[in-house]
């Protein structure tokens, strides 16, 4: 993959045009209104097993997507063409879609006032040029790295090396057009450890915009056996309430049921349990949750939201309680409040915590579970019910005493969101939440 042939910002000058002319068609056919979103993707992927090539894959996509108006009645279609012909035929549908759809009051293109401008450049696009037999002999050290680091590693599950190039462009026919290009690469190590009968299975990774700073692949590779050593003589323990510590790699998910029930969509669907909560206690008051979409290389960030609303630096809590929703311009207007520039989603969302690391954590619990797997799908975000499957590591004394598996951990989220008695040190900053480890005070232990 050079850089000749590799997409980059020498395309987005063709992906506004294209923009543009999509939007004029619209018109053209009738529309009152439209936005229009257009993408290109580039990516290699090669994934090794047991010491062998299992796939090398090249994919090169593109195409675009059209939600227009009719008064207020709107039709969506999309396409992965982009030609003249595709063009019209997209549109047509689209239109023929919004003049058999009833008139929302709500819909509607947000106010032409409020379109971003002045958008800043967030160092998203760090291509890495490596071609598929560097990426394989780097997926095999890693894989070896981990065969190499216990005699107990006789299995895997697969070493995958990936990486990613975009452009995007999104207009509408107010006149806003924004783009930009952006990278994602990722390197990841699954394997299996057998000993008397039992085997374990667990995993490392890494992800940046830049290739150059992944991890280790040997370091990776090495961290992925121990974490699978590590779980042999997993065991149920019996049915308890203790302290429960998720670790930070999972404790964004807890973070993630949060922005589900603020998010704009739920709320107006009258399905998540936080509907009317803005400006209650939900967290203890040292608890701060804030949305940074401007730092530079960072996974999460966006210069601006689905809409072309410019995204901007906002709490959702602070002292503990919730002091904003998160709010694209229809779910605003569903609301009777106004958009705070999340269609789309939240980007870079910072969870404040102390000084304290993992370890330390673990001494405060003294007792009880230290969660690093979660399974299923035990949420009801109508209620904050929450019962998920879990693995992780007994805890006596402030010191992890063996791995733990099939058990159940329960609670309602409101409790434990009140119930948190400390966030850690040892962020996870390979996504788009950043949080460290969450210590809830108590929930209810499931097991034989």
């Amino acid at each position: 993959m050079s850089e000749i042939d590799g997409i980059g910002p020498q395309d987005l000058g063709g992906l506004q045009d294209r923009v543009q002319q999509i939007i004029d068609e619209a018109r053209r056919q009738g529309a009152t209104a439209s936005e229009v979103s257009v993408s290109m993707e580039q990516g290699l992927s090669v994934t090794v097993r047991q010491q062998e090539v299992e796939t090398v894959e090249f994919n090169r996509d593109q195409g675009f997507g059209i939600t227009l108006y009719v008064g207020q009645s709107k039709g969506s279609a999309s396409t992965t063409s982009s030609g003249p012909e595709a063009i019209r035929e997209t549109v047509a549908a689209a239109l023929a879609i919004a003049r058999h759809t009833s008139a929302d009051p709500f819909a509607g293109l947000a106010d032409a006032a409020l379109m971003a401008r002045d958008l800043p450049d967030l160092d998203l696009f760090h291509p890495w040029n490596i071609d598929p037999e560097r990426a394989i002999d780097t997926a095999l050290a890693c894989e070896a790295a981990a065969f190499e680091r216990d005699a107990r590693i006789q299995n895997a599950d697969g070493t995958s090396l990936n990486t990613h190039r975009g452009a995007r462009a999104y207009g509408n026919s107010h006149g806003f057009i924004g783009s930009y290009c952006s990278t994602r690469h990722s390197l990841s190590c699954v394997m299996i450890a057998e000993s008397e009968g039992q085997m374990q299975r667990d995993y490392c990774y890494d992800v940046k915009r830049i290739g150059a700073e992944l991890a280790d692949p040997q370091q990776i590779g090495r961290r992925a056996a121990d974490r699978a050593v590590r779980r042999l003589g997993a065991r149920p323990v019996p049915t308890c309430e203790v302290p429960v510590l998720f670790a930070a790699e999972v404790a964004t998910g807890l973070i993630g049921h949060f922005l589900a029930a603020i998010s704009g969509g739920n709320l107006y669907r009258k399905s998540s349990f936080l509907e009317g909560a803005l400006g209650q206690q939900l967290f203890p008051e040292w608890m701060r949750l804030d949305e940074r979409p401007h730092l530079r290389r960072a996974l999460g960030s966006a210069a601006y939201d689905g809409d072309g609303l410019a995204t901007f630096d906002k709490a959702f809590v602070e002292d503990g309680r919730l002091v904003s929703y998160a709010l694209g311009t229809y779910s605003g207007r569903k609301l009777g409040l106004p958009s705070t520039a999340n269609a789309g989603g939240v980007h870079n969302l910072f969870v404040s915590h102390g000084a304290d690391d993992q370890t330390a954590l673990l001494r405060q619990m003294g007792r009880g579970l230290l969660v690093t797997e979660l399974m299923g799908q035990g949420l009801n975000l109508v209620t904050g019910d929450y019962s998920r499957g879990a693995g992780g590591y007994w805890v006596e004394n402030g010191e992890i005493q063996f791995p733990v598996q099939e058990v159940t951990i329960a609670g309602n989220l409101r409790d434990m969101f009140r119930q948190i008695v400390a966030v850690g040190s040892d962020l996870e900053t390979r996504g788009n939440i950043h949080t460290g480890s969450v210590l809830v005070e108590r929930m209810t232990v499931a097991g034989r």
